[in-house]
């Protein structure tokens, strides 16, 4: 674990270096192309697809409609590549103008030196202030802005109305107790009660970290009480067989599958599978808030925008975001693409207020908290998945699991 993380240093410290650099003729380049009155080519790469796409796409034509200079080069990089890629790019001193990532990852990049520092021209543009909490501190790293939210998901708790009702549940719950009460009333043949994705990757650590801060417990402090009841909370669930085994190997889009064809009462996931839903589900269902443990809580998703610091036309590319997230044109985008915004002024609009559902996980944002733990995020997360598979597998007790992650965790935080 130490070579690979002294190795991470230096590959980092190196990326850093090429990012310096690559800024150095960024004024020169840009008075050159103004003086020749050559068209500007901005490459953009992003891991959007199907309706996040397609609107992406329609923001770049009216874009280019109205700077005739600008050609903006849009490149689809695949979710589980575009990390990498913008790694093995930065080395090679050929990162793009703009790029839209993870926010979990922002911090890291941050860290690394591959993205612009952007404070002045967000303080300029005054906007500190419109967006929430959360998704705000993902593109802050010591001290300094490095981008700002383009949209925002969250986690709740969809419920199948009919199963709820047959075992004389008019309304889904509203905390621990009730679930765990629920979720054994509703698991019979064919059906479980619950369902949520404990599988050993981020999508893992993305549905344990709600339940973990509900109880109390931060990854600051994870060799606590409220990490011990937290894994106790999924495990009773899994050995009671209320929530089935499969779900340490099970993703998102695997659940929803399930839940859609009736299978379980209940199922945590994300905004983006209102959609799948409305088109796909042969059942009755609703959705509500995660059941509240000490406090309320879930956790944020979404994405931020970004300029790397090897960009040549910084100010085009600050031009181009500030475009995409002008008012009308945000929400024209978030409602098509079917996103909950990051700016707190366009919340209220009655898209979300009006609508039962998506006014679930608007009202989230207030306390959807970010996974903003620094730039070494990314091992915390493998230490985090090693704890719940070990606890869920009998390996370790909760108590073993906690303390051991906790240890393996402090000197990774910020």
């Amino acid at each position: 674990m130490l070579k690979k993380v002294m190795l991470t240093v230096l590959f980092m410290s190196f990326v850093f270096l090429i990012a310096c650099s690559g800024d150095a003729s960024s004024t020169e380049s840009n008075s050159k192309n103004k003086a020749n009155g050559e068209k500007i080519s901005i490459d953009w790469w992003d891991p959007a697809t199907g309706k996040n796409a397609e609107e992406l796409d329609k923001i770049i034509a009216e874009y280019e409609e109205e700077n005739p200079n600008v050609d903006i080069v849009r490149t689809f990089t695949p979710f589980a590549d575009i990390k990498n890629k913008l790694m093995m790019s930065s080395a090679a001193g050929e990162l793009p103008d703009i790029t839209i990532l993870d926010n979990p990852a922002h911090q890291p990049f941050a860290a690394s030196g591959m993205l612009a520092d952007i404070t002045d021209k967000v303080k300029e543009a005054g906007l500190e202030d419109k967006y929430f909490e959360g998704p705000w501190s993902t593109n802050v790293y010591d001290g300094k802005i490095y981008g700002i939210p383009s949209y925002s998901n969250n986690l709740a708790l969809f419920y199948n109305k009919d199963l709820l009702k047959e075992a004389g549940y008019d309304e889904p719950p509203k905390t621990w107790e009730e679930l765990k009460e629920i979720a054994a009333a509703t698991t019979k043949d064919g059906v479980r009660g619950l369902s949520f994705s404990a599988i050993q990757n981020e999508v893992g650590v993305f549905h344990f970290l709600p339940w973990l801060w509900q109880s109390g417990s931060d990854l600051t402090n994870l060799n606590s009480e409220g990490t011990v009841e937290t894994l106790n909370l999924w495990k009773d669930l899994i050995d009671k067989g209320h929530v089935s085994q499969e779900v340490l190997s099970l993703d998102q889009n695997d659940l929803v599958l399930t839940f859609a064809a009736g299978s379980e009462a209940m199922m945590v996931n994300g905004t983006w599978q209102v959609p799948v839903l409305n088109e796909e589900a042969k059942i009755n269902w609703g959705v509500t808030t995660l059941p509240k443990g000490k406090e309320s809580g879930t956790v944020l998703g979404g994405y931020n925008w970004a300029i790397t610091e090897q960009s040549e036309h910084k100010d085009i590319a600050w031009d181009i975001i500030q475009f995409a997230e002008e008012k009308e044109r945000k929400l024209g985008f978030l409602k098509n693409a079917g996103y909950i915004p990051s700016r707190k002024d366009l919340i209220d609009d009655p898209h979300w207020t009006e609508n039962e559902v998506l006014n679930v996980f608007a009202d989230s944002m207030e306390f959807a908290k970010a996974r903003a733990y620094g730039p070494k995020y990314e091992e915390i997360s493998v230490e985090i998945q090693s704890m719940i598979h070990s606890v869920m597998q009998g390996d370790k007790t909760p108590e073993e699991a906690a303390k051991e992650a906790a240890n393996k965790i402090k000197p990774l935080l910020p």
